[in-house]
């Protein structure tokens, strides 16, 4: 496997695994017409554009055998989502195809996201995980992180709740 960084080229790429891998996340637990807007929105082509041109943005693919199988967004002080915390990095997303969920593609990703923060010298890693997705949230408590706020995320017309995880280096 190779993590390896995000170009402009790879626009429509970021776009497409970005789309697949958050419908195969979250589609069952969300109505189509809550995920439509979120991807429309979220996900557009100009709007990824603009996070990719951010120097406080990090983005990373997995790529088995040529094949993209996931994703890495991390973000520093002013790019993030929350915190704006110049000692702190901000891994925004971790995605893999479902299909290799178990395969230690995520695993990889996460290491690249601490190996960044370790030549960055942050003092801690953050995130935030919906409170339902149990198998992300085993994940990071797996890695170390534990929960020390919440916050509230809007998908579509439905509000829902983030569990705040940080790891101290």
């Amino acid at each position: 496997m190779i993590i390896r960084a995000i170009t402009e080229k790879d626009l429509t790429s970021l776009q497409s695994i970005s789309r697949q891998t958050f419908l195969e996340t979250f589609a069952d637990t969300n109505s189509e017409e809550n995920m439509t807007k979120y991807l429309d929105t979220a996900y557009a082509l100009e709007k990824l554009a603009l996070e990719l041109a951010s120097p406080s943005s990090e983005f990373y693919f997995a790529e088995l055998d040529t094949k993209i199988v996931g994703y890495l967004k991390v973000n520093f002080g002013d790019a993030q989502t929350e915190l704006k915390d110049n000692t702190a990095l901000e891994i925004e997303r971790i995605y893999v195809l479902k299909e290799l969920h178990g395969a230690k593609v995520g695993q990889a990703l996460y290491q690249k996201a601490l190996d960044i923060a370790k030549a960055h010298n942050v003092n801690y890693l953050w995130l935030g995980v919906w409170e339902e997705n149990h198998r992300a949230l085993s994940f990071y408590k797996k890695n170390g992180f534990v929960e020390f706020d919440k916050h509230l995320f809007t998908l579509g017309e439905d509000t829902q709740t983030d569990l705040m995880m940080k790891l101290v280096l």
